[in-house]
């Protein structure tokens, strides 16, 4: 490549792009203690296995390690173990043992954080904040344990967009406080559903930091307690029960979005598999004795990104949708997010996997634009969008969502980023116009990146080949280092089902290669016939995993995959060493490995907290646009009041929902609630105004199946006051609308 030169435009311009970074960075300081303070959380050490005999399934055990990635094609261990007592412990509450089968709970709990004023989590485009909620978000929690109580193992699929580490830790110690050696880091799996339309604001990498516009402790701790309460809530309603493994392949719900990535694997492995994605769905019911369902975990590889990157609502997407049409069916009688019934559609080796099946087109001209750099011939890559197969992006979460339900019914670099990170992907372009499939650099943006970060060394470089580094966030440490460098790996097994717990987004190739390498590990000692599920997003986010080939490629999801081109290599390694330590039962032999850190001071939020304000006049909840006094089913009813900021209602919940839809029953003469904010048929809009004004739209979206009759909206919501020299308090308000009436047609 001929050396490119500049032109005195653009000498000037990258002195003045060096001279605003710099200020900018100067400025975040200011929000950071860097003296490196670190909290280690320690859970409870060494791992348990039990041979213990049961049916459906024969057999349960745990393996957990953590593994440090180096500069290395392979992860190194620790060979020291820290052990610590717990504080307190909570009893387990009585179990029968004289049947067979396992003991089972399961609990839902609401993890929804802010839905204002925070960046959305998933895209990485700027300005994406919330402003409203579509549905809420929940955690999901499953415990399972042998008749006599032995090798109980904790899943948690939780609506966000991934596990941070910090969550763990803080998650893990606060079990450790209150079930003593119960729950621990080896028998606990944290797993995102990948959502692209949950709060950010839960990390402690700066990378993470930065890309959620600070660390939100209010969002963060609302996300922790959901997390413990819906644990709380499987121990304590744990019974006895059977547990059931099916299998079956969903159909026209995806698309591989990095199909020419995809092709560089050798093509005798591709000829093993009829697609170039994993459409086979596994799902784990759970039924108490009598066959009464219980809950249901169901793995399938699918990218919850239905819900584009110009929403703003909160919202679980796809496979959030499908949990919610399940559990209505089976809690009926209950609202949305309320029912003993549990369902989770939890990700697997989603990487490169698209649920926008029309795929990428040019918005511009209609013409397709899959090819190698995602690119459109007018406008560049940001006009290549991939679409779903509904008339909106709402129309198409139903539908992916609905098809998924149905048939469940039925050794490493440092890491850097390179740059197709930048150019994002078919289902979110990047802000800046990178474009994917870039093996060699710029040099404009590296000398943006030597004069604020410094260079990356040569070392990095060349572990990183055919990779160009945009950021070499492996060398970066200030305030604190910008990705992880201890990274959980985990095995849990239930008789014959493997889950695998992975720390981030494997392809569509890399799941299929670890799965079979687990497969046969467990088969050569003995153990065959086992069922791996590629679990995904689990216990710490670590970006991408591709295979050595489609890491030449350099698209997105290989610039992603932060620890080099061997970085599955290491990640086989290590799961055939959990898998084999099962299989021969030498799990308390596996060493624990480094405690990850605990830092104790992060960037804080940057959007201030500021006094809500009414206009002159108004009050809070006062309605400004009242419902028409009729409509129809399939209509929308509106209304708009005057709000306040959303987030202020986190931690004051006078009320657990934003709206509520009421039914006026004239034979006990009172107002019925047939809907609240969890309910797919409602909207809350948030917009914000200047100086502390704001408004608040609720839509009820009327469905088929809506009775005719009298109804009104109700909002629910907190606003700040502050009076001079004294602290903010926080009040409650509500606000309902005029009646009005549904008719039919």
């Amino acid at each position: 490549m001929a050396k490119r030169t500049f032109s005195n435009l653009e000498t000037f311009l990258i002195f003045l792009l060096v001279m605003m970074s710099a200020i900018t960075v100067a400025l975040l300081s200011l929000l950071f203690i860097t003296s490196g303070t670190i909290e280690n959380h320690k859970d409870l050490g060494g791992h348990f296995f039990s041979t213990t005999q049961s049916s459906p399934a024969t057999q349960g055990s745990t393996a957990t390690q953590r593994s440090t990635a180096t500069q290395h094609s392979t992860a190194t261990q620790s060979s020291t173990a820290t052990q610590t007592s717990p504080v307190t412990s909570t009893p387990e509450p009585p179990l029968f043992q004289n049947f067979s089968g396992y003991h089972i709970g399961v609990g839902r709990a609401d993890c929804t954080g802010q839905v204002a004023d925070i960046n959305l989590m998933g895209y990485g485009k700027a300005g994406q904040n919330a402003q409203g909620i579509l549905t809420r978000l929940y955690s999901r929690a499953f415990i399972m344990a042998e008749p006599d109580g032995s090798n109980r193992t904790v899943f948690v699929s939780i609506d966000i967009g991934m596990v941070s580490q910090r969550l763990r830790l803080e998650v893990l110690n606060r079990l450790q406080s209150k079930y003593g050696s119960l729950y621990r880091r080896d028998n606990v799996i944290l797993s995102g559903t990948h959502t692209h339309s949950g709060p950010a604001g839960y990390f402690q990498y700066t990378v993470f930091v930065i890309a959620s516009e600070g660390f939100s402790n209010q969002t963060f701790q609302h996300m922790v307690t959901g997390i413990l309460k819906s644990i709380d809530i499987a121990h304590t309603n744990m019974k006895p029960g059977k547990i059931f493994i099916n299998k079956g392949n969903v159909d026209g719900v995806q698309i591989n979005r990095s199909p020419y990535s995809y092709l560089q694997n050798p093509q005798s492995e591709r000829a093993r598999y009829s697609s170039n994605t994993d459409k086979e769905m596994i799902v784990l019911k759970m039924v108490d004795l009598n066959g009464g369902d219980l809950g249901l975990i169901s793995w399938f590889a699918i990218h919850p990104v239905s819900m584009n990157n110009s929403n703003h609502l909160v919202n679980s997407d796809n496979v959030g949708y499908a949990s919610y049409l399940l559990e209505q069916e089976k809690n009926k009688g209950y609202l949305p997010g309320q029912g003993p019934f549990v369902a989770a559609f939890a990700s697997s080796n989603l990487g490169d996997v698209s649920p926008n099946i029309l795929g990428p087109r040019c918005i511009n001209t209609g013409e397709s634009c899959d090819n190698a750099n995602s690119t459109c011939p007018i406008g560049g890559p940001s006009m290549c969008i991939a679409k779903g197969p509904g008339q909106d992006m709402f129309d198409s979460t139903q539908i992916i969502g609905r098809a998924m339900y149905q048939r469940a019914k039925a050794k490493t670099c440092k890491p850097a980023l390179g740059y197709s990170f930048a150019a994002g992907t078919i289902d979110g372009v990047g802000g800046l116009n990178f474009t994917q499939g870039k093996t060699e650099g710029d040099p404009f943006w590296d000398t943006i990146r030597d004069q604020i970060l410094g260079k990356p060394s040569e070392e990095i470089k060349e572990c990183q080949k055919p990779k160009p580094i945009l950021l070499h966030t492996g060398e970066l440490s200030k305030p604190h280092p910008w990705h992880p460098d201890i990274v959980d790996v985990q095995i849990i097994t239930l008789g014959s089902l493997a889950i695998t717990a992975i720390p981030g987004e494997f392809t569509t190739m890399s799941g299929r290669r670890l799965r079979e390498a687990v497969q046969a590990e467990f088969a050569s000692h003995g153990m065959r016939n086992m069922t791996v599920v590629i679990s995904g997003l689990c216990n710490v986010y670590t970006h991408y995993i591709t295979t050595y080939e489609e890491y030449q490629a350099q698209r997105y999801e290989a610039a992603s995959t932060i620890y080099g081109p061997h970085t599955l290599s290491a990640y086989i390694q290590l799961f055939r060493n959990l898998a084999k330590a099962i299989a021969t039962d030498m799990v308390a032999n596996l060493s624990r490995g480094p405690e990850p850190p605990f830092f104790k001071q992060l960037i804080v939020p940057l959007i201030p907290n500021i006094v809500d304000r009414a206009p002159k006049g108004r009050t809070f909840g006062d309605v400004l646009q009242p419902a028409k006094p009729e409509y129809r089913v399939g209509e929308v009813a509106e209304v708009i009041f005057v709000g306040a900021n959303p987030k202020n209602s986190v931690q004051n919940q006078t009320h657990q929902t934003f709206l509520t839809v009421e039914k006026y029953e004239a034979t006990s003469t009172s107002w019925q609630i047939v809907c609240n904010d969890a309910s797919w048929e409602t909207r809350f809009y948030w917009h914000k105004g200047l100086l502390g004004l704001s408004n608040a739209t609720v839509e009820w979206h009327i469905p088929d199946t809506a009775q005719p009759g009298i109804y009104r909206i109700r909002y629910f919501g907190h606003n700040r006051k502050q009076e001079i020299l004294k602290p903010a308090v926080i009040l409650s308000f509500e606000g309902t609308s005029p009646a009005f009436e549904v008719v039919t047609t």
